[in-house]
């Protein structure tokens, strides 16, 4: 019979291989697409686990996004680092009976499709559960699972325009409501997926079974603005629920490139004027608290400018260093090779590209290197081991 995963090893031998790897000797089956689903089965990856990425005959359809790389999807790849990839279609006899196959010996099952798909499909949760007990299910939705919009598509830029994100981006900017780039929704609910099956996981060990795990995107979206979504019995809608500190702690402009300050406390404060040659602002009553200094922005901001205009940014970035909290408005591009990144050993060479490399690091080990870049063409199987 064809292998999809390798044999277990024992335990000690498996701690031998991957002394970093806190999920070494876990199997994971990936069957999610777009964006939050991959990468949550890719940081498992990133912690060890043997990750099995399954597609439909068509290929997740992130495949098919726009890219510059030729015949590539650079999301793809970003989001399916260290996995390996197969294409079933589970509406097909065979398809299905080789996906109950590996569930049967899998530990974690991810998948992202609209409530009810797997049970329809004959795949549901009671059945895969039944036959392996100690299984973990992580769902991850776009609304959850109950209620009006369960059955609804979710994508992160829908969740921006419904809970806020949107409305707060555009005012920050003066203007109508703005959508943030880089899919912060996707990712944070990514990352609270990974940490619930960790956790049902961790449970498991105590007693012998797995457990089903439910995450959404409209979740992750709430809960990353847990700092916004406080409303007191006495306020009305129009209180400021925004976290920003005022105008000053912001993206400034200079002699060539723009700079991000935050000089909110005091002791940054006067960091930030003694270095700019505005010592007298420091001690001007006016501005002697947070909440003054962003009341009197406007008082603030033309000095400010002013002064920044004698250097470049990345001058005044290496000045302030250490006493101002500030960084050169830059690109992606420039993480590559930026001296910190290296240092930390956040880049890595994958199969053909350079990417990201494991976020997590224990101990004095290594950061780990993906074992792969990202699933082949569709129609790559994977190597079965015996």
């Amino acid at each position: 019979m064809q292998r999809y995963f390798p044999r277990r090893v024992a335990p000690a031998y498996a701690r031998r291989m991957e002394t970093n790897a806190p999920l070494a000797g876990i199997r994971v089956l990936d069957l999610s697409g777009y964006i939050a689903g991959p990468f949550a089965a890719s940081l498992l990856a990133d912690l060890g686990a043997e990750v099995v990425k399954v597609e439909p005959p068509g290929g997740d359809p992130i495949r098919h996004y726009p890219s510059t790389l030729p015949g590539r999807s650079r999301v793809f790849l970003g989001v399916n680092r260290g996995k390996r990839g197969l294409v079933l279609d589970l509406k097909d006899p065979a398809g299905k009976a080789t996906l109950l196959a590996m569930a049967d010996e899998a530990d974690v099952l991810l998948e992202n499709f609209r409530p009810g798909v797997m049970e329809r499909l004959g795949l549901g949760w009671a059945l895969l559960s039944a036959r392996n007990p100690r299984l973990v299910w992580c769902s991850l939705t776009g609304f959850g699972e109950t209620g009006p919009l369960a059955g609804a598509a979710g994508f992160d830029q829908v969740l921006q325009a419904m809970t806020g994100l949107a409305a707060l981006q555009g005012q920050a900017a003066g203007g109508p409501p703005q959508l943030l780039s880089g899919s912060a929704v996707d990712f944070y609910a990514a990352s609270l997926a990974a940490l619930g099956i960790v956790a049902a996981l961790h449970q498991r060990h105590a007693t012998g079974r797995g457990e089903r795990v439910g995450m959404s995107l409209l979740a992750a979206a709430l809960a990353m603005q847990a700092g916004r979504l406080v409303w007191a019995d006495d306020e009305g809608r129009e209180a400021d629920r925004d976290l920003r500190q005022g105008r000053v702690a912001g993206i400034h402009p200079t002699r060539a490139g723009f700079l991000y300050l935050s000089a909110t406390t005091d002791h940054f404060w006067r960091a930030l004027c003694r270095l700019t040659g505005l010592a007298a602002m420091a001690e001007d009553p006016r501005f002697a608290t947070v909440r003054d200094r962003a009341e009197r922005a406007d008082a603030i901001l033309p000095a400010l400018h002013a002064a920044l205009a004698a250097r470049t940014a990345a001058e005044w970035e290496a000045l302030m260093r250490g006493q101002v909290p500030c960084a050169v408005v830059g690109g992606i591009e420039d993480m590559f090779d930026h001296p910190q990144v290296q240092a930390e050993g956040l880049v890595a060479e994958l199969e053909g590209y350079r990417g990201l490399a494991s976020p997590f690091r224990f101990g004095d080990a290594p950061r780990r290197v993906p074992r792969c870049g990202a699933p082949g063409p569709i129609g790559t199987r994977v190597a079965g081991g015996e």
